[in-house]
């Protein structure tokens, strides 16, 4: 399986309400975003399913790459902060005939799980930043580390 991590784009530091569940894009995460999105088209990334943290930021997120890459995102509250990798896993092998998946979450999550999934990994995900996890198996320690871009380098890849 090819398995995309994906960090949400740049949020609000506060949320009209205060609380962190509720904290929306900035007008420049969003513009950033889809900047990234055009990226991942040229990479011709091609996606089974697109899941999602239910964070306002995370799905927000997930509906710029869902559009570009013409696919619904899925949210899944499993993804919300603090989600470890055997819940990944757990979420992973629900859906047995997906060869190409891509999470939209949160750090340190993230990095945690490149850790777990390819042996001990360390990547830092900035805010826009996305993995490639090669996953033969849904095993952790059995992936490998593909290739890791900054925001930068995605948004490059989208002009």
């Amino acid at each position: 399986m090819d398995l995309y991590l994906l960090r949400h784009a740049i949020a609000a530091e506060r949320s009209s309400d205060g609380s962190d569940a509720m904290r929306a894009l900035t007008p420049d995460g969003i513009e950033k975003m889809r900047s990234g999105a055009r990226g991942m088209q040229r990479l011709g990334i091609r996606l089974d399913r697109l899941l999602t943290s239910p964070l306002v930021r995370a799905r927000e997120t997930a509906a710029i790459v869902g559009a570009a890459l013409e696919v619904a995102p899925e949210t899944s509250g499993a993804l919300a902060p603090g989600c470890t990798v055997d819940t990944l896993l757990g979420l992973l092998a629900q859906m047995p005939r997906a060869g190409s998946v891509m999470v939209v979450g949160h750090e340190p999550d993230l990095s945690s799980m490149i850790a777990d999934l390819t042996g001990g990994s360390r990547v830092v995900m900035k805010k826009g930043g996305l993995a490639l996890v090669d996953l033969p198996s849904l095993d952790a320690g059995a992936g490998s580390l593909d290739w890791l871009l900054t925001p930068r380098v995605l948004r490059m890849l989208g002009k």
